[in-house]
């Protein structure tokens, strides 16, 4: 009895020292992470009371706080119900050299709602194809992610839900939907594992770790953690092969063959953008009643006219329910996160427009033309740029993309204009004759652009713009074309 007492304590001893030794040297990998700009996104699923919360309050123990955030998962707010599923993660997704670690997430969200029956076997498809397309995005701009199930019995799940709810200061923690699984274990349990079947890959596999004992389970998932990001800084990291999937399109046609002589008399001008901005006030009641998001994008020529034609469109809008996003080169913040993700975080809620003044499209015009970003990371974002407006189109939005072309001739003349009036020299800059000699790699992007990314669902609109008239009432009555199919 004493030998055995004598050996079970020698054990303890081990598992301590091996513990310290690994909470170190996860201490010092998060320096390394720092360094090498490596962000980490640690997602922890589990049954119900197999102590997720207690695996991950160990884990961060050692950690640097201003590094690392925990995202505990709760209830769904209205602001998340109100926009599309991934948007409660992709807003959430670290900064380079950052870890953020997930108390639960679109495991269990997608798990559960199918076994209640909210999400049909066809949703549930769809929803596991935009999970594994939003893992592969991240894998492949260099994120390191780590999905891992806490694994617990029947009976062991049992005796923890009890006790947690024999203690009046944890009682708050068990709900019905726990006491349900419980019950339920050998249901649940098949589709987790299908769920783990299905979302199993070598950039992100599954792994099961055994809960029953704490420490244990500590131990465990600290050697996958320092394992994989030695890994990672080692340069040894699994990143998936770029996909090319072929999404339905709508020929945009090329620039060249675009007639730029359409013109709007004054008369016309008037009468057709008054009609025009009061059927869109009309609209967007109907559509905030209706609760369907509209995203509008305007790319075009620097002086091809955005700003006057966001200007005339928001103006037949209800200020408290549409949004404006002008975009510029990204703030340090932003570009230390995949590319979409300042995009995401502009998503509209349901009910609501949001009008981008230049988007996600400069990844593929302005970062390939000036060398801003690496030729796979481009050719890679046709297929990533449609994944997302498939994405906001699934989830019920209205996505309208103006491209407004002009010659080079008429973005002189507007040039010289600007140049030579002194309340209208501050849009003018060296960047914008920059771009302007290289107007034939620009022409080329874009043609390559309207190609490869206007799908049926999300198709480009190119708007004359050599008149401004003309181009500002044929944004308006696209905008209005494309909303009454959404809501008749």
């Amino acid at each position: 009895m004493a030998k055995e007492k004598r050996n079970q304590s020698n054990g303890d001893g081990r598992e301590k020292l091996e513990l310290k030794k690994l909470r170190e040297l996860l201490a010092e990998q998060q320096l390394l992470l720092k360094e090498h700009r490596l962000p980490v996104l640690i997602l922890l699923e589990g049954w119900s009371g197999a102590g997720k919360g207690a695996v991950l309050s160990r884990v961060v123990k050692s950690l640097d706080p201003r590094f690392y955030h925990v995202y505990a998962k709760s209830k769904t707010t209205e602001g998340e119900e109100r926009r599309p599923y991934l948007w409660r993660y992709f807003t959430k997704i670290p900064e380079a050299g950052k870890i953020v670690l997930m108390d639960s997430g679109w495991m269990e969200d997608s798990v559960r709602a199918h076994l209640s029956g909210s999400l049909d076997n066809e949703d549930y498809a769809a929803r596991l194809t935009s999970i594994m397309a939003f893992e592969r995005q991240l894998a492949v701009n260099g994120y390191l992610l780590f999905k891992i199930f806490l694994n617990i019995s029947e009976k062991e799940q049992g005796k923890r839900l009890d006790l947690l709810r024999e203690d009046k200061n944890t009682r708050w923690r068990v709900n019905e939907e726990d006491l349900w699984q419980n019950k339920h274990y050998d249901k649940t349990k098949k589709e987790l594992e299908r769920f783990m079947e299905r979302t199993n890959v070598p950039f992100a596999p599954w792994h099961v770790v055994d809960g029953t004992d704490i420490r244990q389970a500590e131990l465990a998932v600290l050697k996958l953690l320092t394992g994989g990001i030695d890994g990672a800084v080692k340069g040894a990291a699994v990143r998936p092969q770029p996909l090319e999937e072929a999404f339905p399109m709508k020929k945009a046609g090329l620039l060249v063959e675009v007639d730029l002589g359409k013109a709007l008399s004054e008369k016309e001008y008037e009468v057709r953008l008054k009609s025009g901005q009061e059927r869109l006030r009309e609209l967007h009641n109907r559509i905030y009643r209706k609760k369907v998001p509209v995203v509008i994008v305007y790319e075009g020529w620097d002086a091809a006219g955005k700003g006057g034609n966001i200007k005339r469109l928001a103006g037949a809008l209800d200020a408290r329910g549409y949004e404006v996003v002008p975009i510029a080169a990204p703030e340090p913040h932003e570009k230390s996160r995949h590319y979409l993700w300042r995009f995401w975080t502009h998503l509209p809620k349901t009910g609501h427009v949001t009008v981008f003044d230049r988007s996600w499209y400069g990844r593929v015009m302005v970062e390939r033309v000036e060398g801003l970003c690496s030729q796979e990371e481009w050719r890679r974002a046709y297929q990533e740029i449609n994944e997302f407006e498939k994405e906001l189109t699934d989830w019920g939005a209205v996505v309208v993309k103006f491209w407004l072309h002009i010659d080079p001739e008429t973005q002189l003349e507007r040039f010289t204009e600007r140049q030579n009036t002194p309340e209208k020299r501050w849009k003018l800059t060296d960047e914008d004759w920059r771009n302007r000699e290289k107007w034939p790699a620009y022409e080329a992007a874009v043609d390559e652009m309207l190609a490869k990314t206007s799908t049926q669902f999300a198709p480009w609109h190119i708007i004359e713009s050599n008149d401004k008239k003309f181009a500002r009432v044929k944004a308006i009555e696209t905008v209005i074309a494309a909303i009454e199919r959404a809501v008749g």
